[in-house]
């Protein structure tokens, strides 16, 4: 184990994670089982006694648990995140590299990382995990469960399993099921990986030159063309070593530097399968099941889930509230327009 409680090496250094154990075999939805399961999260506030006061966030993709980082603008005193009234909590999802068991987590019954021999998960196993997070911390409702892209999946599945005790949710440009487009994405993501003849090895940089071509290809659908254009475009005289070049490469490299591929391909095959509806009678059948009021939030340049997927979404959820944001930074906008996304959803749910 290493200083942080898992047992494996965290490529980033985290701070105030906490760790909940579960000892016992975790099934997943394919009928694989995990022998025991470890979930990191970060908890923010206090509970009251009412225990009314409950924020659960879910992160996107390559994101960790410390919410208060990566989405500051809606963090903190007289913000949608304010730890002087909610007691918030983020856990870091099935797979990542952030604490959470993972293809580089050590096997028990093995004593050897599970890389490639760890079982397929969905993102219905990533909200099984939550959910036994949600008892082991004694929540027993969420006021307001809210999630932008990945995390608006893992919200949906939420507020499906626990319609009950989940009271408001927050959909920030997501969908009903991972579109064709996604998928594509994904697989050539994958492929990118798979490249890299090092991707199999079990050590954790294992697939290293791999996933800087992946995040390459990702950072085309997170943006835009005029955002690329604005700030990307270099001098008439250049011939080589172009900024957007640069800029591919660059972000490359710092994803590199903080995820491992190992885990990057799997969760991209957990993103794919997410589909509301599956085995529900349909997408259009399952959103009639979530009854509470729900925010739906578009960007009206997002070229990864574009805002005809929220639309969707909006048109079949009993009681949703739609708003669209206008951005320069497509579908990174969710992370980036967080004064816009404030306001808008202090004002939809005050």
């Amino acid at each position: 184990m290493n200083n942080t409680g898992e047992s494996y090496p965290i490529p980033v250094e985290i701070p105030d994670l906490q760790f909940f154990h579960h000892r016992q075999p975790f099934r997943l939805e394919s009928g694989a089982f995990l022998p025991e399961l470890t979930v990191a999260y970060h908890t923010y506030g206090e509970l009251n006694a009412e225990k009314t006061n409950v924020i659960w966030v879910c992160h996107a993709l390559t994101a960790n648990s410390n919410v208060a980082d990566w989405w500051a603008g809606l963090f903190g005193p007289g913000k949608v995140f304010d730890p002087e009234r909610y007691y918030i909590v983020c856990a870091n999802i099935l797979g990542s590299c952030y604490g959470s068991t993972c293809p580089r987590s050590i096997n028990p019954q093995t004593r050897q990382a599970y890389g490639l021999d760890f079982p397929m998960f969905t993102i219905r196993d990533i909200v099984q995990a939550h959910e036994l997070l949600r008892q082991h911390l004694g929540v027993e409702e969420i006021q307001l469960c809210i999630g932008g892209s990945c995390g608006g999946h893992q919200v949906m599945e939420f507020a499906y399993l626990l319609p009950d005790r989940i009271k408001n949710i927050a959909l920030l440009v997501t969908s009903a099921r991972e579109t064709a487009w996604a998928i594509a994405i994904h697989e050539a993501q994958r492929l990118a990986i798979q490249a890299d003849p090092t991707w199999k090895n079990d050590n954790d940089k294992g697939g290293a030159e791999g996933l800087k071509a992946a995040r390459g290809i990702g950072l085309i659908s997170y943006r835009t063309f005029e955002a690329y254009k604005a700030r990307q475009t270099d001098a008439d005289e250049k011939i080589d070593d172009f900024l957007a070049a640069s800029y591919i490469r660059h972000q490359g490299v710092k994803l590199e530097r903080r995820f491992y591929a190992q885990c990057y391909w799997y969760l991209t095959k957990a993103l794919d399968s997410h589909h509301i509806g599956r085995g529900r009678s349909g997408a259009e059948a399952a959103l009639t099941k979530l009854p509470m009021p729900a925010l739906v939030l578009s960007i009206d340049t997002d070229l990864l889930i574009p805002p005809v997927e929220q639309y969707f979404l909006a048109q079949r959820l009993p009681a949703a509230t739609h708003v669209q944001v206008s951005s320069d930074y497509g579908h990174d906008g969710f992370l980036i327009e967080t004064e816009k996304i404030a306001e808008i959803i202090l004002k939809w749910w005050k």
